[in-house]
């Protein structure tokens, strides 16, 4: 999603809310490939800043980090430098705002070139780009995994998408853990809660939407028309992926695939899910109670909140499951992203030690930031904290913070693999010619097998 937005809407409201007192999206964080695109004259502004990217730092004691969305990662950062130059008075921070996919280019670039030495001491990377990344350009990225960093404090579908040959290659934050959200005025009328919701099947959450139409002529979601982020949640909630673990294709004849393919078109059928055209629509589906609930990363919560008057009427729980699978559960991510220490650093220890400092251990700058920027720890120790504990009114008062870092523990990993996106986008003109024209599944899916095969080289 455009989680500019989505992070500027919620600070919006935190900032107001009893979180105040205490003291990136979507995501920012990570945007989902079917977000709407960036405002352009934003971008366009972005892009001149990003010709002016510096590379390492010479200095000693400071660090170029690239990353972007001033209100949620670069206000992160510049929050994790105030937090350690408490220790580190001398310590300095040159944050440039370089969007994601000038990063990715300039990575390629500079990797291509042999000369590594244009690229920061730190970036910011999407969690489903890592894989291609480090697999693609691997001199860029330093180990982590005997840095001192406790890898183990987050959860294992997050540190995977980092993770290479059983090696540490980022450092996890923001969170893109799956949360259901729903209209609780809305279940009322059909004689539902939010409990009803918890803990079941993808069959149990098609009757239930049903009884929630019926009563109240609402679909309990819509969906982006094309889109797979539905279908991507569904298969790694089951550890599923579109890759085998030797890299090869995994589309056709993928069973639990086919299951979420086949659950999607039951919801349209039954009218419990409405496609909508574009991402604008999406949203205002979520703002103007056309739809009952939604089913997204945790960072659409920003969207939800934006319609105050609908404090107190919503509630959140974990997904449904696919039924019948083995080691399905209720928990998948959407989005997210991590930070890299680039090899081309003069100071790879200091970088090492400021992230080990403020993302990977500090509870209380991940407190600090949340109120502000609505950046959601992945961090799993901060889910014990006062401020991840505090009860959230609009969501009926439950500590929703604290519940969406227990999901994100929960995850299961998948692979994404280098050509996760082509792989994603196929699925998703897939999903689109079956939905919306009839076409034959299996074909579909022999297509878009054959397509990714081919940009494989294969």
């Amino acid at each position: 999603m455009n989680r500019k937005i989505a992070a500027a809407v919620l600070a919006g409201v935190m900032a107001a809310s009893a979180l105040a007192g205490c003291g990136s999206a979507g995501a920012g964080g990570t945007a989902p490939a079917s977000a709407a695109p960036e405002d352009t004259a934003a971008a366009e502004t972005e892009e001149s800043v990003a010709e002016e990217t510096a590379g390492a730092s010479a200095d000693a004691n400071s660090l170029t980090v690239w990353t972007w969305d001033p209100a949620f990662n670069i206000y992160a950062m510049k929050e994790a430098e105030k937090f350690y130059q408490k220790d580190h008075p001398d310590f300095k921070l040159n944050v440039v705002e370089v969007l994601s996919d000038d990063i990715e280019t300039k990575i390629t670039t500079a990797a291509s070139s042999g000369d590594l030495s244009t690229l920061p001491d730190i970036f910011l990377m999407q969690d489903n780009s890592y894989q291609k990344y480090m697999t693609n350009f691997p001199e860029v990225f330093t180990d982590l995994t005997d840095s001192g960093i406790d890898f183990s404090k987050f959860g294992e579908g997050k540190r995977a998408y980092s993770t290479k040959d059983g090696k540490n290659y980022g450092v996890p934050f923001d969170n893109g853990a799956v949360i259901a959200a729903y209209r609780t005025d809305y279940l009322e009328q059909a004689g539902l809660s939010v409990d009803d919701f918890t803990d079941i099947t993808w069959d149990q959450y098609i009757e239930l939407g049903k009884k929630v139409k019926e009563a109240t002529g609402n679909p309990l979601i819509t969906s982006q028309s094309g889109s797979p982020d539905l279908i991507m949640e569904m298969l790694q909630s089951c550890g599923a992926s579109l890759f085998k673990e030797d890299g090869t294709v995994n589309i056709v004849g993928n069973e639990q695939l086919l299951k979420a393919l086949d659950y999607y078109r039951q919801m349209v059928e039954a009218g419990v899910l409405v496609e909508v055209t574009d991402w604008d629509q999406y949203i205002a589906s979520i703002q103007n109670g056309t739809v009952s609930g939604v089913v997204n990363g945790c960072w659409i919560i920003g969207s939800i909140t934006a319609a105050t008057d609908q404090s107190g009427k919503w509630a959140i729980t974990n997904m449904p499951r696919l039924d019948g699978v083995t080691g399905a559960v209720n928990y998948s991510n959407n989005g997210g992203s991590s930070w890299a220490v680039c090899t081309a650093t003069k100071n790879k220890e200091l970088a090492i030690d400021f992230l080990n400092g403020t993302f990977g251990s500090n509870v209380e700058f991940y407190e600090a930031i949340l109120p502000s920027s609505g950046a959601i720890a992945t961090y799993l120790p901060a889910g014990d904290s006062d401020v991840y504990s505090k009860p959230q009114d609009f969501f009926g008062g439950d500590a929703i913070y604290s519940k969406i870092i227990d999901f994100a523990g929960k995850v299961p990993s998948n692979i994404t693999g280098a050509y996760y996106y082509d792989a994603r986008d196929a699925v998703g003109v897939a999903l689109s010619n079956v939905i919306q024209s009839g076409a034959d599944l299996e074909a579909e899916l022999q297509t878009a097998q054959d397509t990714v095969e081919f940009n494989m080289g294969g």
